[in-house]
């Protein structure tokens, strides 16, 4: 039970907005900012467009970190090559969440990495990404959820492996969940351990070896957490260890 709400920093997006004088904002979806909140933490947007030594004084006063869901990786920050598929890179955005992701790992903060996030963390710490699933993977199944569905719809099952971090903190070895992402992990970074797995062996989950909470996920918990109590002890787990650093004890 923490004491006090820790600070999560949470990456944005810049988006147009179309309005009678259109105009360019930093944003994300509620939906992440209300699940830490419903966690006990208290959100912090982090805009774009700030130096490296910006972003590391506002990642100093943060006792954890979110990394959302979003656009594509540009496939030159990972050796890949473009695909008609590609939609929403964003180079500006790649720069502060690599340059996030790196800070979280090397000193050990707690985060949480969501779709794109899980990807970012990925190709960070020196993995590579599949550009586009169902045109470059044999057999993989549709995880791109069509507009038209809502953004809770259980699309498939995953596997989690038994005693890895997820498995302990959602309290379960499987579970049904959301779609919505056309590319996902390819070569495993070698600080990333697998811990879960879609039927068709495409990869929904991992974590950072020997550090205090760092995990990813490619399906979208924030929009799950009014349906299993399991997705929301997610986002309890990351505002719980936040509690936890050295500033707050």
């Amino acid at each position: 039970m923490v004491t006090f709400r820790p600070l999560i920093g949470c990456t944005t997006y810049k988006k147009r907005v179309p309005q009678k004088r259109p105009i360019d904002i930093y944003g994300l979806m509620p939906s992440y900012t209300d699940a830490i909140t419903a966690a006990g933490g208290i959100p912090l947007l982090i805009p774009l467009g700030l130096s490296d030594e910006d972003l590391q004084s506002i990642f100093d006063r943060l006792d954890g970190l979110l990394l959302p869901g979003g656009g594509d990786v540009a496939p030159d920050v990972y050796n890949g090559r473009r695909n008609v598929r590609m939609d929403g890179v964003d180079a500006e955005r790649d720069r502060v969440e690599l340059f996030m992701a790196r800070a979280a790992v090397e000193e050990q903060k707690p985060f949480l990495a969501i779709c794109r996030g899980i990807q970012v963390l990925n190709v960070a710490l020196g993995g590579t990404l599949w550009e586009d699933v169902m045109s470059l993977v044999p057999g993989a199944m549709n995880h791109d959820l069509p507009d038209s569905m809502p953004r809770n719809h259980l699309a498939h099952t995953i596997s989690i492996g038994a005693g890895t971090s997820i498995a302990h903190i959602m309290e379960t070895t499987d579970s049904w969940v959301n779609s919505i992402h056309h590319q996902a992990i390819r070569d495993v970074a070698p600080d990333l351990l697998v811990t879960a797995v879609a039927p068709d062996g495409i990869i929904e989950a991992a974590e950072v070896t020997n550090h205090p909470f760092a995990i990813g996920v490619q399906w979208h918990p924030e929009n799950l957490i009014a349906d299993d109590p399991a997705m929301l002890k997610l986002f309890a787990g990351l505002v719980e260890s936040g509690s936890r650093q050295p500033s707050r004890v």
